[in-house]
Parts: C-alpha cells; structure tokens; sequence
C-alpha cells in the first residue's frame, strides 16, 4: 500500500531517489521490476511490474476500432517503460517521460495505494489549488458518498 506525498529532486540524469520507506515493498513486490507510463492528467504513472500487467492487458484488449479505446492505447501502452531501481535506490525517467510530464528538478511522488504518480512541482501545486478551490461545494463522487473523515 503505497501512501503520502514526498517532493524529491531529480539529478542531472533523470533519476531521483525512492524514499526509503517505499524501497523494500517496490523490491519485494516487484523484484525491482517498475513500469512508468504517462497518463492522461500529464502525469506519470510508477507501478511495480506485477500490479502494472492486468492493466496493460485489460487496455490492450480494448478494440483499436474505437477512437478512445486506441488513444488510451497509445498513451498508456505505448509510453510505458520497464526500469529497475539501482543499487542506490534511484529510478531512471527517460526524457520522454520526463518532457511529458514537464518535470524538472523538483518532483513529487504521490502514492496511490497500488501504484505512484509522479508529478511536477508545477502540476502537483495546480492539482492541489482545484482541490481547494472546490472546497465550498465540494461533494464526493458516487460510491465516496459516505465516506466519513
């Protein structure tokens, strides 16, 4: 269960550094194994490989015929990338990745139960805003209606 939001740095290379609290469940639950792949919020998406494969599989059986079914495709399939942590803990984000989600030196990885996205501090801090913004009529989704806090 990955949870919590942690600004990171990105070095020179495009890596940046797992927080240490994530590390032994990505390698225990993955091997190490880690697939990036953009999404359409134009953020990253950080699965351990095992999690990553029924999505994959669900949207590569949807019908290329359908215009939708086939630009989710191409975004979701088409950008992903297996990597693997280094020794350091560090994972690579190619530069494709990187222009897609327009990150730079400062990231943020934000933990979705099976699952990371990773965003630009830019992107993050605009997420963060609309939430805020719709805190006078913010009303929650179907199937959150009620969620007690």
């Amino acid at each position: 269960m990955f949870q919590g939001a942690a600004a990171l740095s990105l070095d020179t290379k495009g890596r940046f550094a797992i927080p240490a609290r994530h590390r032994e469940a990505l390698a225990s639950a993955a091997g190490g194994r880690l697939v990036l792949t953009a999404h359409p919020h134009c953020c990253l998406l950080l699965y351990p490989e095992p999690a990553w494969e029924p999505i994959r599989d669900k949207v590569l059986a949807a019908s290329s015929f359908n215009p939708q079914s086939a630009a989710i495709k191409r975004l979701l399939v088409g950008n992903a990338r297996e990597e693997e942590m280094d020794a350091a803990g560090r994972l690579l984000i190619a530069p494709e990745l990187r222009q897609f989600a327009g990150l730079e030196k400062l990231v943020w990885l934000v933990g979705q139960g099976s699952h990371f996205e990773i965003w630009s501090d830019a992107g993050w801090q605009k997420q963060q805003q609309a939430v805020f913004a719709l805190s006078d009529q913010f009303t929650l989704p179907p199937g959150l209606e009620d969620l007690a806090l």
